[in-house]
């Protein structure tokens, strides 16, 4: 069985579309690198489209019902949206679930030191990496500062062209013969993951008519690169050495999104798994105005850590909004909320891999999906003999299958990997324990996890399309 390449099926208006819609997914990606940026883009754009903060109606006499639009917020790194149906909200939800989260490297809370001449932001990794692909790259440092009286700093460097960028160190190929015979995952360790940001020591002028000491020069000399790029953080943002302990920062490859291929069909950039499904989730969310099940958006954190924490997705920050979205309903009750979840019908928005003919081995090539290829869905994650996975029951699929072809939308299915090699998680299998029908669902990843990542802006164009779908005509299967 062979899916046709989406492309192919395209009208010359159908193409003009995708491709403006893509530009719009190019922005996204240039100006979201964490999950607060993400949080305030998405909570922007979602304004705009009619949806209100749920916390300005919690605990008043505000009463919602079908056709209004709240969202929430969680800590700044994640977001939740709903737009209620006329359908009652015990019948279920259709809930789309992205992660914003990416693989990075997160600043350390005592991270600056001098070494060499040079001055270091020691730094620790997040998410599956390989240490050596991040390297003699540009970075850029995002994220906040928090300062004790709650004040919170900004800080965004490294994009603009006019900004300085940093890098990791590599040694050079004449003296790397040791270094070539470890194995990749050693090559380049993950205490050597500290970005040079300054080399110039701050000189320290005598005041006018005062004799030099020597003891006095010395004391100057010791860590004055260090001290040099504290002068500069204390100009640029106020802030001092000892603010890194309440600090946020996370390095990521310096630039924008851009157009890959001669024909301009791809999308290189940081941050699509799984920001690629996050931004296709919250679009689809809204251009659709009106719904006959209630429609719902989850965006979390600490996906690629195992979904912890108060703002990954095993939280109980969703469970919590639900009900208070039921209690502002007047449909208040544990009851009422079990029903809701277990009859919901989910698709678990992450990207998948997508085939590489360079590592075709790596692959069972019937059951990879390909770049252009359209919406992927995977049946089952986990690993191996689907250890920690999440299967969805053939049903489900069925009615999916339905769905999508009512809207003329392009999918395939996939696996990830080999049998014996492949296998990851989503967040799918957390809210499948409430019950609910959940399929993982999305787009196709070339480069997975690396700095750069490869997407087919048809692909992207097409999961949206089957995301404003999915919220439309997605009914409950029993």
């Amino acid at each position: 069985m062979e899916n046709k390449n989406t492309w192919e099926k395209y009208t010359a208006e159908q193409v003009e579309a995708c491709m403006t819609f893509n530009e719009g997914y190019k922005n996204f990606l240039s100006e979201c690198k964490t999950e607060r940026e993400c949080v305030e883009r998405i909570k922007a754009d979602i304004e705009k489209a009619g949806y209100k903060d749920m916390e300005s109606l919690i605990g008043t006499d505000a009463k919602l019902s079908a056709g209004d639009k709240v969202y929430r917020i969680n800590m700044n790194k994640g977001v939740v949206m709903f737009n209620i149906g006329t359908d009652p909200i015990e019948e279920g939800m259709n809930i789309l679930g992205a992660h914003i989260d990416s693989p990075r490297m997160d600043v350390k809370q005592n991270p600056l030191y001098e070494d060499g001449g040079f001055a270091y932001l020691d730094t620790h990794y997040y998410g599956g990496i390989k240490k050596y692909q991040w390297v003699t790259l540009p970075l850029a440092i995002h994220g906040v500062f928090v300062k004790k009286d709650g004040t919170t700093v900004k800080v965004a460097v490294g994009e603009k062209p006019e900004d300085p960028v940093f890098f990791v160190s590599d040694l050079l190929i004449h003296l790397s013969q040791e270094q070539m015979t470890k194995k990749a995952a050693t090559v380049i360790e993950g205490e050597a993951l500290d970005i040079i940001i300054g080399n110039r020591p701050l000189i320290i002028e005598p005041e006018d008519g005062e004799e030099k000491d020597e003891k006095d020069e010395k004391k100057a000399a010791k860590d004055a690169v260090k001290k040099g790029v504290l002068e500069i953080l204390k100009d640029m943002y106020g802030v001092e050495e000892e603010d890194f302990i309440s600090a946020e920062l996370e390095i990521v490859p310096a630039g924008a999104a851009r157009d890959a291929g001669f024909d301009r069909s791809m999308i290189l950039s940081y941050g699509q798994d799984d920001r690629v499904c996050a931004y296709t989730s919250y679009i689809a969310m809204a251009h659709v105005p009106e719904v006959t099940r209630t429609a719902c958006c989850i965006l979390v954190d600490k996906e690629e850590i195992g979904s912890v924490g108060a703002t990954g997705m095993e939280s109980k920050f969703f469970e919590n909004t639900v009900a208070e979205l039921l209690c502002l309903m007047g449909e208040d009750g544990a009851m009422t909320l079990r029903r809701c979840l277990a009859a919901s019908t989910m698709l678990s928005s992450d990207v998948s891999a997508g085939f590489d003919p360079t590592y075709a081995s790596a692959f069972e090539k019937k059951n990879a999906c390909t770049l252009g290829g359209g919406m992927v869905f995977n049946k089952f994650t986990g690993a191996r003999g689907k250890s920690g996975s999440n299967d969805a029951n053939a049903e489900y699929i069925a009615h999916l299958r339905a769905v999508l072809e009512e809207e003329d939308v392009n999918f395939q299915t996939a696996e990830l990997g080999r049998v014996d090699l492949g296998g990851g998680g989503t967040i799918a299998y957390i809210l499948a324990l409430y019950g609910m029908n959940v399929i993982d669902s999305g787009v196709a990843v070339l480069n997975m996890h690396a700095p750069w990542e490869a997407t087919s802006k048809a692909d992207v164009y097409e999961t949206e399309r089957g995301y404003e779908a999915f919220l439309r005509h997605a009914k409950r299967v029993r």
